[in-house]
């Protein structure tokens, strides 16, 4: 996956507390942790943004191991959830973590510590990489990535970002994210640096370690760009930073065309691009020069893919300005899903194709526009997220509920008339959804209803829902 000896004496990683390596000490890291390990073996990989976490994530890819990379800052009861359900052989973590585990100590690395658990669950030959489909939320359901589809993802990025062993991006995502995890495999493929904290980009730590370093990259989902927008700590020279790429939800065209306008005349560049987990990271991008031209656009498709829109019936929409599914094919398409340990020994379930569940139109000039979604997800503060899954986490305290929303605001309605039932429930149900899905507060409304709407097969009817 990585040539690391091609890049021997480049910096690889410089951390926010000093710590600096080389392809050739992260390489020596790699092989360290692979000869304490049995090879193709299932891994949970608790992620942060530091050295110890992308050594953990290089040896794996390594030997030959499938893992399951999650938030170190995860809930307990959903890390536990899952351990009962997947059962991996080792668990790669901090030191420091919170979270409980059970197993052998084997080595430690950077601030990292090596568990085996005695677990044997048997996985697929070319299963490499997993990601959670729903943040931190505890759901089972993960996506299934081969290194063919990280590879081949990370090669279509690295040409149209440009990208060379000069790059300096700063890791202001999750590693357990598919869009940050794509910022680190399309800049280890080129030998380029990557500058690793925890901090967040909202301190003031965070933006000064990044000029500091000479960071030429940043990489946000829209929330965070808004939110920068309005920081005066980001107001200052940065001249070495070059590319600004978003990602990771509906972009906000306001936000879009104030750095547009803001960066362009300074030399720097904004790319705005479309992806998904179920195709590694990313479908499409709008080149910097078509943000004034395609206001709305996610742009066209990344080299290697294939992009089409199909009707209700299946049939192909050929014509411009007509709604459709967004299709696509290409190599970085994942292997399907799993929700149980048995579904780690599946083959190919997409064949290359995923139905993303994004409804659009492409124009005349071939740029594609989203306009809605087919499923029951939501997109919040970049996180996706099953509206589902976030009802079967409330069954504990609601007899009966369900759940609507958007990309900006979840609602709970619920038809429990428990006498219990006051702002101190409302309070415990919001903190909750909060607490698992680490989205803020404001972002959830529970109301109690009479009756809830259901068809005549028991179904909740969700759109009389969104009209009460």
């Amino acid at each position: 996956m990585f040539d690391l000896k091609s890049y021997n004496d480049n910096l690889a990683c410089i951390s926010s507390n000093g710590r600096q390596l080389t392809y050739g000490e992260l390489e020596e890291l790699a092989r360290h942790v692979c000869s304490q390990m049995e090879a193709h073996r299932l891994v949970f990989c608790l992620c942060s943004n530091t050295i110890g976490s992308i050594v953990g994530y290089v040896a794996f890819l390594k030997n030959n191991d499938a893992t399951l990379l999650l938030e170190n800052g995860m809930n307990r009861e959903a890390f536990e959830e899952l351990l009962s359900v997947y059962r991996p052989s080792y668990i790669w973590a901090p030191i420091n973590s919170r979270l409980v585990f059970y197993g052998e100590k084997l080595l430690e690395v950077e601030g990292y510590a090596l568990l085996k658990t005695g677990n044997e669950t048997p996985v697929a030959n070319d299963l490499a990489v997993m990601l959670a489909t729903s943040g931190s939320t505890g759901s089972p359901k993960v996506v299934r990535l081969t290194k063919n589809n990280l590879r081949c993802n990370a090669e279509s990025i690295i040409g149209f970002l440009h990208i060379t062993s000069k790059e300096r991006p700063i890791l202001g995502l999750p590693m357990n994210y598919a869009f940050g995890l794509s910022v680190i495999n399309s800049h280890l493929m080129k030998g380029a640096t990557l500058l690793l904290t925890e901090k967040s980009f909202v301190e003031r730590e965070f933006v000064e370690f990044a000029i500091d370093n000479g960071f030429t990259s940043y990489s946000g989902v829209p929330f965070a760009y808004k939110t920068i927008m309005k920081l005066s700590l980001w107001r200052q020279q940065m001249p070495s930073l070059r590319t600004l790429t978003m990602a990771g939800g509906m972009p906000d065209w306001e936000v879009v065309h104030f750095f547009d306008n803001t960066l362009r005349p300074l030399g720097k560049k904004l790319y705005v691009m479309y992806g998904q987990a179920e195709a590694t990271a990313r479908i499409a991008y709008l080149e910097p020069e078509f943000i004034s031209k395609k206001p709305g656009s996610i742009g066209k498709c990344i080299s290697g893919g294939e992009i089409w829109l199909e009707g209700e019936d299946g049939e192909v929409i050929n014509s411009p300005f007509v709604k459709g599914e967004l299709v696509y094919r290409g190599k970085n398409v994942s292997l399907g899903y799993a929700d149980s340990a048995e579904d780690l020994t599946r083959g190919d379930d997409n064949g290359g194709v995923i139905h993303t569940g994004d409804i659009g139109y492409m124009d005349a000039d071939g740029y594609y526009f989203i306009t809605g979604r087919k499923g029951r997800f939501v997109k919040l503060f970049g996180i996706r997220m099953s509206l589902d899954h976030i009802e079967t986490l409330l069954q504990p305290l609601l007899t009966d509920c369900a759940c609507v929303g958007d990309d900006e605001h979840i609602t709970v309605y619920t038809t429990d008339k428990s006498e219990k039932w006051n702002d101190e429930k409302w309070n415990e149900v919001i903190d909750k959804i909060s607490m698992r899905t680490k989205i803020p507060r404001k972002s959830f409304s529970v109301y109690q209803i009479d009756k809830m709407p259901r068809a005549k097969s028991g179904k909740v009817q969700y759109a009389n829902l969104i009209n009460q």
